[in-house]
Formats: structure tokens, C-alpha cells, sequence
């Protein structure tokens, strides 16, 4: 049973804020580690040094920019990525118990695709146009694949209502008889937030893509809706496909926590283990290979269903 409560909007973004800086930091320490650097405990606090600095770096402009659609774009992202996780339960606490929260979730998702082009599109930038274009295309490789496991951990429930997806897991956890679509559920989380491997959007041959003309508080903003965004995925991994707060000992919000800083690492971790692929090539893999697995997934618990 999934309780609603008033006071988890004022705490969610504070969790998902302590989440994402700890991403940040665990990502940075691996960076260092895979450089030589000798003190990774220094490389952990570099990316609050990187936020303090962009406080205070003057804003870059550029000729002719759609500078409404532009600054925007980090503050949509961000706020998309928190409005995801609001039918994320935290245990047996949840902000919006929506009867369709599945739904909820990917519309949010989609939204914070349109955020990333914009930031793309109003910088009137060609190396930030590229990006952008990059996105909308690795945008159509895995949102299929990613919507057909959303359907699948909701066929195993019979209801799109997330507290009944961790209700049906009371017995066996959805990633036992789904792994393919959990599988490609986190893949599609790490394009999702064009994170490692996926980051072709933003990647050095384009002077950085989406980020190219980005700057201050803008840039800030925007790569914090990117990690929120993560870490809303990986959240979500949980009662999709974890049992929810399920587990011995420990209550259930804390189980709820304890799954999603494992799923964040082990994304964070892959993305700095696996070199970026470049757009096209995910492309062909997620028609050719994601797509049919994730239908035969979807056939095989159907067909256990009924």
C-alpha cells in the first residue's frame, strides 16, 4: 500500500539533489582513477568546485540566439526530471500515486528530450545544432525500446499504477523472469540522460554539442537536470523491477534508497567503462537487436499472465 504525502515535495528534490551530487562525485573519482590521479578523495569535490565556479562565470551569448528557448532548456530539463520522480515511491510513500504513473513517467521523459534540443536549436550554434540533432535521432533509437519495457514490468502487474508493479513483485521480483527488459531498461536510462556510453550528443568531436555555447548558471542548471534525470531512472529501476522497498532488516524507505544508489553506481560506472557510441551505431543495434528482444520479452510475460 502506497501512501501519499504533501510533505515529499518539499523532500523529494532535496533526495534527488543529494543523489546527483553523489553520482557527480563518484563519476569524477572513477575519471581520476582512470587518469592516474593519486587523490581521488580531492577528485570527489570537483564537481561542487565546478558548481561554484559556473556561479560566478559571466553568461556567453551568441548572434541571433532564441535566448527564451535557449535558458530555458536547463530549467525544463530539471524540472521534467523532478516531475519523473513523483510517482517514484520512496518505500510505501509516494508524492502522486497516479493511476496511470507508468505513463506519468515516460510523458515526463519525453519532455525532457524536447529540453535537450532546445538547447540544441536556440543557441543558433552549429556545433550546438549538431548536438541537438544527434539527440533526436539516439531520442528515436531507444524510446521504443525503453516504452516496450515500461509495457512489460505493467503487463506483469496488469496496471499501469506503479504501488501494483511493487505489489506484484511480493513473490518474485520482476528482474527474475524480465532481465531483458531490465537490461535494456537501464541502457535506455543512460541515453535517456546521454550519459557514458550514449553521450554522443555532447561529445568533444563537436566542441561539446548540446553544452558547446553553454555557460554560468545556464550550463550549471542544465548538466544538473541531466544527473537528476539518471537519477530519476535509476529510481524507477526500483519498483519496476527491484520488488520496491522489499528486503529484510532494514525499513522499506531505506531498501527503497539502498537499490537506487547500487543501480546509480553500477550506471555511472558502465558509463565511464564503455567507450561513447556513436549515434548511428545505436541506432542499428536498438532496431536490429533491442526492439525484437524487448517484444519477445513482452510475448513471454504475456504469455505467463494469462
Amino acid at each position: 500500500m502506497v501512501e501519499t504525502t504533501a510533505w515529499g515535495v518539499l523532500l523529494l528534490p532535496v533526495i534527488l539533489g543529494l543523489f546527483a551530487v553523489g553520482a557527480a562525485a563518484f563519476d569524477a573519482t572513477l575519471a581520476a582513477r582512470a587518469a592516474g590521479v593519486t587523490a581521488p578523495r580531492s577528485a570527489a569535490l570537483a564537481p561542487l568546485r565546478s558548481a561554484a565556479g559556473l556561479l560566478v562565470q559571466q553568461r556567453r551569448r551568441t548572434l541571433a540566439a532564441d535566448t527564451l528557448l535557449w535558458r530555458a532548456a536547463g530549467m525544463v530539463l530539471l524540472v521534467a526530471a523532478v516531475l519523473a520522480s513523483l510517482v517514484t515511491p520512496l518505500g510505501h510513500w509516494a508524492v502522486g500515486d497516479l493511476s496511470a504513473g507508468v505513463v506519468w513517467f515516460n510523458a515526463m521523459e519525453i519532455v525532457a528530450w524536447a529540453a535537450v534540443w532546445l538547447a540544441g536549436w536556440g543557441a543558433n550554434s552549429t556545433f550546438s545544432l549538431v548536438g541537438g540533432y544527434r539527440f533526436v535521432a539516439q531520442g528515436l533509437a531507444y524510446e521504443l525500446p525503453h516504452m516496450f519495457v515500461l509495457t512489460t514490468a505493467a503487463l506483469g502487474a496488469g496496471s499501469l499504477r506503479v504501488a501494483d508493479i511493487v505489489a506484484a513483485q511480493q513473490d518474485l521480483w520482476f528482474v527474475v523472469w524480465m532481465p531483458v527488459a531490465f537490461a535494456v531498461y537501464l541502457l535506455s536510462v543512460l541515453a535517456m540522460a546521454f550519459s557514458g556510453p550514449f553521450n554522443h550528443a555532447v561529445s568533444g568531436d563537436v566542441a561539446g554539442g548540446v553544452l558547446a555555447e553553454l555557460s554560468g548558471v545556464d550550463r550549471l542548471v542544465f548538466l544538473a537536470g541531466r544527473w537528476v534525470l539518471l537519477v530519476s531512472g535509476a529510481a524507477m529501476a526500483v519498483p519496476l523491477f527491484l520488488g520496491g522497498g522489499a528486503g529484510p532488516l532494514l525499513p522499506d524507505w531505506l531498501w527503497t534508497l539502498v537499490k537506487t544508489a547500487l543501480v546509480l553506481a553500477a550506471l555511472v560506472w558502465a558509463g565511464r567503462r564503455v567507450p561513447t557510441i556513436r549515434m548511428e551505431r545505436f541506432e542499428e543495434i536498438s532496431w536490429m537487436v533491442l526492439i525484437p528482444a524487448t517484444l519477445l520479452q513482452a510475448l513471454f510475460v504475456s504469455l505467463v499472465v494469462i
